[in-house]
C-alpha cells in the first residue's frame, strides 16, 4: 500500500503549479488573478463525483464575497480536457476550472490520491478533495485536505472565517504552525 507522506505545512510556500483551462489559458495555482491578492485553490475529484459537482456549484454563490475581500477562486482536477468539457454541463460556475492536474502536483500538495474503483468511475488516478487559501506572500494561510468526498469545509463557515481573517483590525496569524518532532 502506498501512502501520502508529504503534507504542506501551514505558512509554507505554495508550490508553483500550472494547468490549462478549457480556453487553453494557463492557470497558475496559488497566484491570484486580477485585483485579488489571495487565492483559494479548490482541488476536486473530477466529473465522476456528484459531491464535487454540488460543492463547486455551491462555491459559485460565495464568489462575490470572496472577491470583496481580495480572494480569487479557482478549481482544478486531474480530469482530461474531454472530461471537464462534459462536466461543464452539470456546473454553473464562472470561476476558472483547470484540468490535467498531474500526479506529481497532487503529491507536492500532499493530497490523498485514489485509484478508480472501475472504468465507470474514471480512467485515471485522482486527488481527493483539497482546499488551499494562499496569501499575498504566496504562503498557505488555510489548508484543508480529506481522504474522501464526504469531508469538506462548510462553505459559509469558511468564507465567514476568511472575512474575519482578512479584516486588518484582527491581525490574525497563520494557525497550526507549531513544529514538533
Amino acid at each position: 500500500m502506498m501512502t501520502t507522506s508529504l503534507k504542506l505545512n501551514a505558512g509554507s510556500a505554495f508550490p508553483a503549479i500550472t494547468v490549462k483551462t478549457l480556453d487553453d489559458a494557463a492557470l497558475h495555482l496559488g497566484q491570484p488573478r486580477g485585483e485579488a491578492i489571495w487565492q483559494m485553490v479548490v482541488v476536486y475529484r473530477g466529473r465522476h463525483c456528484p459531491l464535487c459537482t454540488r460543492f463547486l456549484n455551491q462555491l459559485e454563490g460565495f464568489k462575490d464575497r470572496l472577491a470583496a475581500i481580495g480572494i480569487d477562486l479557482v478549481a482544478v482536477s486531474a480530469d482530461s480536457r474531454e472530461q471537464l468539457e462534459s462536466h461543464r454541463e452539470k456546473l454553473s460556475v464562472t470561476f476558472p476550472l483547470g484540468y490535467g492536474l498531474p500526479l506529481e502536483a497532487m503529491q507536492m500538495l500532499g493530497l490523498y490520491i485514489s485509484v478508480p474503483r472501475s472504468e465507470q468511475e474514471t480512467d485515471h488516478n485522482f486527488a481527493e478533495p483539497g482546499l488551499f487559501v494562499v496569501n499575498e506572500a504566496g504562503n498557505i494561510q488555510v489548508v484543508d485536505i480529506a481522504n474522501n468526498p464526504f469531508v469538506r469545509p462548510d462553505i459559509e463557515a469558511l468564507v465567514s472565517g476568511l472575512e474575519w481573517i482578512r479584516n486588518p483590525e484582527h491581525h490574525y496569524p497563520i494557525r497550526g504552525t507549531y513544529s514538533y518532532g
